[in-house]
């Protein structure tokens, strides 16, 4: 009989390596490629000939994909194998990827940008439930797990300055070739060297479930994109509506479906709660914040695009460190605690970037930027654990799906709010320096109370 700790192809040494390295070279090129416009936003406009408001889908579109197909993908592969969905999601990445290299114009790129979006949602939704299902419950797990999430700060980090690179000497397209190229490698060596894990029991497409789902959070996530540029206009409007009555309407299925998509019971467990809450905090308090950092550096301290890539690379690269290094802390450790303690750092960090002024030198930021790096890294690889430990054995890419989805949903709105404050003052580097102080408290705080419930919520 197949299980979970046992997957049909077998599980002997390569093939463990491989549930590994795999899902863990999927998310760091995933990420990559996240965040690969951050440094080249003005050449990709340019060469688009996109405006101010089509710029805002230029850099989030693929949040759109992402936060849309995130919970679907899990739940599909749960049931119908992960190597397979994790396969098609390689090979949907590759052509998205040539679709965005050879975009003529805004909406093109835009639609290549949303579609990487699903297939980065297949990978990173079956990554870990493929590392769940070769690595049982304990510390191989806890390391494995620990590598995933480390992946999240290293895309971070290479992401932009991979992409200022081949912008430098190529031009802005030729990063998408090679997230093309490596998309396609990397489908190729899953499909001969990963072994198939599904479900005992399949619990049946849940196409109703699925669909309000997915164009649900698809207009949550577009009207938080759109509402950047004006929150009162009508569009925006009719997709908070849509988002609402697709939302709940979802709610609804689920309750009454035997076998839903996500079975709301879940919420009743404290370390299910701890996932989504903790990554939808992570969403909203660090990444965006983040996400604005690098432009604020480049218009407020006058650095250039790959400068300002490499400072937040301080960050990013101390969360990939972080995350790598949660092995090492007591077994005993609750999860909850540790990701309590991990969005507290990001907290103090963010606390101690206050003041930044258009005199200020880069270096005044690193203290911050270090010690949320190793908040970040400890959140990430705690996430990473609970994800997977909170959720029934045999559903663990619905589990990642779902911490997921609240993670790039919780960006979103970080980063949206991130703008809207930072931007409220007015456009000059002081005036943008005191909206981006004010941005920062307020993501500080909401990490500091995300740490207090994450220590609130008592796992069972």
């Amino acid at each position: 009989m197949t299980t979970l700790a046992t997957p049909r192809a077998g599980r002997h040494a390569a093939g463990t390596a491989a549930a590994l390295a795999l899902p863990a070279a999927a998310t760091l090129l995933a990420l990559m490629n996240y965040t690969a416009p951050m440094a080249a936003l003005t050449e990709t406009a340019h060469g688009l000939g996109a405006g101010p408001t089509a710029r805002i889908w230029l850099m989030s579109s693929i949040s759109l994909g992402l936060a849309a197909a995130l919970l679907a993908t899990g739940s599909l592969a749960d049931d119908h194998g992960r190597r397979k969905v994790f396969v098609i999601g390689a090979a949907l990445l590759a052509a998205s990827s040539v679709a965005c290299a050879v975009a003529p114009t805004t909406g093109v790129f835009v639609a290549g940008r949303i579609v990487q979006g699903a297939a980065s949602a297949a990978l990173l939704a079956t990554g870990l439930g493929i590392i769940a299902a070769a690595f049982p419950p304990g510390p191989r797990r806890a390391h494995a797990t620990g590598v995933w999430g480390a992946m999240l700060g290293l895309g971070i980090a290479l992401g932009p300055i991979a992409s200022a690179g081949f912008a430098s000497a190529a031009g802005w397209r030729a990063w998408y070739w090679a997230a093309a190229a490596a998309s396609a490698a990397l489908g190729a060596v899953a499909a001969r060297t990963l072994g198939e894990s599904r479900a005992d029991r399949p619990r049946g497409l849940d196409l109703p479930g699925l669909a309000a789902m997915s164009l649900g959070v698809a207009a949550l996530v577009a009207a938080i994109t759109w509402g950047r540029a004006g929150w009162t206009r009508p569009g925006v409007l009719v997709l908070l509506a849509a988002a609402a009555v697709l939302l709940t309407a979802f709610a609804v299925i689920e309750a009454r479906r035997a076998e839903p998509m996500l079975d709301l019971g879940l919420f009743r467990r404290p370390a299910f709660l701890l996932s989504v809450s903790g990554a939808l905090v992570t969403g909203l308090a660090v990444i965006g914040i983040m996400s604005y950092l690098a432009t604020v550096m480049t218009l407020v301290l006058g650095l250039s695009p790959v400068v300002s890539a490499l400072v937040l690379a301080i960050w990013s690269g101390l969360s990939f460190v972080a995350a790598l290094q949660a092995r090492r802390l007591p077994a005993g450790l609750p999860a909850g605690r540790l990701l309590g303690a991990g969005l507290a750092l990001s907290a103090v960090g963010e606390f101690a970037m206050l003041g930044l002024a258009p005199d200020a030198h880069w270096w005044r930021l690193v203290p911050g930027l270090v010690v949320s790096g190793v908040g970040s890294g400890l959140a990430n690889a705690m996430l990473a654990r609970l994800a997977v430990e909170s959720v029934p054995a045999d559903r663990a890419s619905m589990g990642s799906g779902a911490n997921n989805t609240a993670r790039y949903v919780g960006a979103s709105i970080g980063v949206a709010v991130v703008g809207a404050i930072a931007t409220g003052s007015g456009d000059g580097p002081s005036a943008l320096a005191h909206g981006t102080d004010v941005a920062m408290l307020v993501s500080a705080v909401v990490a500091l109370a995300g740490a207090g419930l994450a220590v609130a919520i008592r796992e069972r």
